[in-house]
C-alpha cells in the first residue's frame, strides 16, 4: 500500500509539565509499538496549548525539548514516522482561525475541562485566558490540517475529538468537501492511569502535589518509594474493583500494563497490599529503564534532535499547506 492510501495518524503531547507513567502507558507505548509501524503517524509536541495557562517561557522552551527527547527515547523512529514541535509548523494557527469561525461560543462553553478549570479560577477570584475557551479549535486544527483518519486519546479527550469531528462536517457542509472527519481510537488497558496519591484523579505531569505522580525521569528509588506509598483501602484484600476500590484497581491496571496479563487475574496472585506494590514498583522500574538510558544519550547528542525536528516540521508543513490552503479558498479567502 503506498504511503499516500495509508491510514494517517495524529496526536500530540503538552509540554506543561514532565511526562508520566500515565502518557508512556497511556499514549506513548501505543504510538512506538503500534501505530507508527501501521499508518502514516505524525506526533507533535503542542507547545502552543501550552500558553493556554500562566507559564515561564522558559520552562515551555526546556520542556518542548525534553518532551521530544522522550517521544524518540521511548522508541519513536524518525525513519517511520514524524515528529515535530506544533509552533514550528503555521498552519496550525492559520487554521485555527477558520475553526473559530466555524464553531459556536455555547460548544466552547460546554468542555468539560474549560468549565472546571474556569470554576477554579473564578473560585480564587481570578480568570483564565480566552485561549482556554479557544484550545478545542486549535486542537481541531492540529487534526484536520493533515487529513487525520485517527486520533490515539485519553478518555479526558474525547470531548474535544467529538468537538474536531462536529467541525470538520459542519465546514465540510458549508463550503464543500474540504476535511476528512477523524475517528478516535483508545487503548485497552492503561488508558487511564491513576494519580497515586489520589486513585480518582488521572496522574497529571501539572499536578501541584507530586507524591502520585511517577515521572518518566524519576530515579528508580523514587519510583519504588512513590509506589509503596500509594494508597490503597483499609480492607486489605487484593481485589478489582475500580469503583469500590480505586487505588488498588490502579496498581492493577499499572502492572497489567507494565508486565502484561489482565487485572482481575493478577489480583487473585496477591494476599497483601505490600506484595502487591513491590512488584508493581519493580514492573515500573524496568519499563522506565531503558528509557531513561536513551533519553541520557539523546540529551548528550542535542544535534540529532535538532535535525529529527527541523526534519519533521518541514514534512508536516508540505502536508498541512495544500489542505489549509484550500479552507481559506473554500471561505472566500486568498492563499497565501
Amino acid at each position: 500500500m503506498a504511503m499516500a492510501e495509508r491510514v494517517r495518524i495524529f496526536s500530540g503531547v503538552q509540554p506543561t509539565g514532565h511526562l508520566t507513567l500515565g502518557n508512556y502507558l497511556g499514549a506513548m507505548r501505543r504510538w512506538v509499538e503500534e501505530d507508527q509501524h501501521r499508518a502514516d503517524a505524525l506526533f507533535c509536541v503542542v507547545d502552543l496549548h501550552a500558553l493556554t495557562v500562566e507559564h515561564d517561557p522558559a520552562r515551555v522552551r526546556r520542556l518542548t525539548r525534553q518532551a521530544a527527547t522522550l517521544l524518540l527515547a521511548a522508541g519513536l523512529d524518525p525513519a517511520r514516522c514524524t515528529l515535530f514541535v506544533q509552533s514550528q509548523v503555521h498552519e496550525h494557527v492559520r487554521l485555527s482561525y477558520l475553526m473559530e469561525c466555524t464553531a459556536s461560543d455555547g460548544e466552547m462553553r460546554r468542555m468539560v475541562q474549560f468549565k472546571e478549570k474556569a470554576a477554579r479560577a473564578e473560585a480564587r477570584g481570578g480568570s483564565v485566558r480566552l485561549s482556554l475557551l479557544t484550545y478545542p479549535a486549535l486542537m481541531a486544527a492540529d487534526i484536520l490540517a493533515y487529513g487525520t483518519h485517527e486520533v490515539p486519546v485519553g478518555a479526558d479527550q474525547a470531548q474535544h475529538l467529538e468537538l474536531t469531528r462536529d467541525l470538520a462536517v459542519r465546514f465540510n457542509q458549508r463550503y464543500g468537501a474540504t476535511f476528512v472527519v477523524p475517528k478516535a481510537t483508545y487503548p485497552a488497558v492503561g488508558a487511564r492511569v491513576m494519580d497515586l496519591q489520589d486513585p480518582t484523579s488521572k496522574m497529571g505531569k501539572s499536578h501541584a502535589a507530586t507524591a502520585g505522580t511517577v515521572y518518566l525521569l524519576d530515579e528508580p528509588e523514587a519510583v519504588r518509594k512513590k509506589v509503596l506509598r500509594a494508597v490503597t483501602d483499609t480492607a486489605g484484600e487484593v481485589v478489582y474493583e475500580r469503583e469500590e476500590r480505586p487505588g488498588v484497581a490502579n496498581l492493577l491496571d499499572v502492572l497489567a500494563a507494565c508486565a502484561g496479563g489482565e487485572p482481575a487475574r493478577l489480583a487473585e496472585g496477591y494476599t497483601s497490599y505490600g506484595a502487591l506494590k513491590k512488584d508493581v514498583a519493580e514492573a515500573v522500574v524496568e519499563v522506565l529503564r531503558p528509557v531513561r538510558k536513551r533519553h541520557a544519550e539523546l540529551a548528550a547528542d542535542p544535534g540529532y534532535v535538532d535535525g529529527v525536528l527541523r526534519a519533521g516540521a518541514e514534512r508536516a508543513r508540505g502536508l498541512a499547506r495544500p489542505r489549509v490552503d484550500a479552507a481559506y479558498r473554500a471561505v472566500g479567502l486568498g492563499a497565501v
